[in-house]
């Protein structure tokens, strides 16, 4: 099979386009035949050298598929709902950007009606660590509010989606007017350019200075301290990356009296069972709202996968609206 395939650590020229032996499934796995891979920001870590997959997964990098079922355990398949040439998407902890793929039958989900492969590759990354953040762990409800940084990406626009689908006020922040416009278009309440405008402030004052109930933070850094200054009493942080660097500083005072609690989560090494539990909430809950499109996708591009390099160009300059996405023939 073809496969792209990181040759040492280094910028996106160091990413080849191989002839491989394709995997094997395994017990409790399936073989797909990919079509589509989705781009993520891990994926630009891993190209560094500074995310290595777990081990005994793949080297190869790419965290979600989308494409058709080729192979695995007839019995293991039915029992969870499959059978050989569904259409399916799968969450993997590795191996993503090539023509096939192995994914744990737990962490796939059938490609919802009426969408192309490319926009159901743009799925899986993005939907498990959305829910798992903003709703798992960050109890967010119907009548709250959120911050949601980054609201143009693909995490923000998944994020705007379920957040308002799920009766939640959303604010975002993004880096362009463009980017602001995009994220209203789909359902945010308010959104704020970082480059001319303070968050905090902003939040504030649309809050009616009450703040808000959960932040979504893929930066980081000096954003950290300045999110507790978002939150209303009993708020909550919900750290998914550091963009902006792995050092804060924090009013400890504030967290106290506020009773504020910062948390923070990753998805990539957590056990098959838990990926799996994450799997059943969205089949269950979003699925549905898939089908008649209350839930859209946002496909930015989508490259053919002997552009790797291209595309992970695009990714890293972040002018891009929702996803990018590797094509296979």
């Amino acid at each position: 099979m073809k496969a792209v395939a990181i040759r040492q650590p280094g910028g996106p020229e160091v990413l080849e386009l191989i002839e491989c032996a394709e995997p094997q499934a395994g017990a409790g796995e399936c073989l797909i035949a990919v079509e589509a891979s989705g781009l993520n920001r891990p994926d630009l870590l891993q190209r560094r050298g500074l995310y290595p997959p777990p081990a005994g997964i793949s080297a190869l990098p790419g965290l979600e598929v989308a494409g058709r079922v080729v192979g695995g355990c007839s019995d293991e398949l039915r029992a969870a709902g499959f059978q050989l040439g569904d259409a399916v998407v799968a969450l993997v902890a590795g191996g993503g950007y090539a023509e096939r793929c192995t994914a744990p039958l737990g962490q796939c989900l059938p490609l919802p009606q009426g969408w192309t492969m490319e926009e159901g590759a743009g799925l899986p990354e993005t939907y498990f660590t959305v829910w798992s953040n903003l709703f798992d762990q960050g109890r967010l409800s119907g009548g709250q509010s959120v911050l949601i940084h980054g609201g143009s990406s693909g995490i923000g626009t998944t994020a705007i989606q379920l957040a308002k689908a799920f009766g939640a006020r959303v604010l975002v922040t993004v880096g362009s007017a463009a980017k602001a416009q995009a994220c209203l278009a789909l359902g945010a309440d308010l959104a704020i350019n970082y480059r001319d405008q303070d968050f905090v402030s902003e939040t504030l004052a649309f809050t009616g200075r009450r703040g808000v109930d959960l932040v979504l933070d893929m930066v980081a850094g000096s954003y950290l301290g300045r999110n507790l200054q978002c939150l209303t009493d009993d708020g909550r942080v919900q750290v998914i990356a550091i963009q902006g660097g792995v050092q804060a500083e924090l009013d400890v005072g504030l967290l106290l009296r506020r009773r504020l609690t910062v948390a923070g989560s990753t998805l990539r090494a957590r056990p098959v069972a838990f990926k799996a539990a994450v799997a059943t909430q969205l089949r269950e809950k979003v699925w549905p709202l898939m089908a008649d499109r209350r839930i859209r996708p946002v496909l930015a591009q989508v490259f053919p996968a002997t552009d790797a390099v291209d595309a992970h160009r695009a990714l890293e300059a972040g002018a891009h609206i929702g996803k990018l996405v590797l094509r296979w023939n």
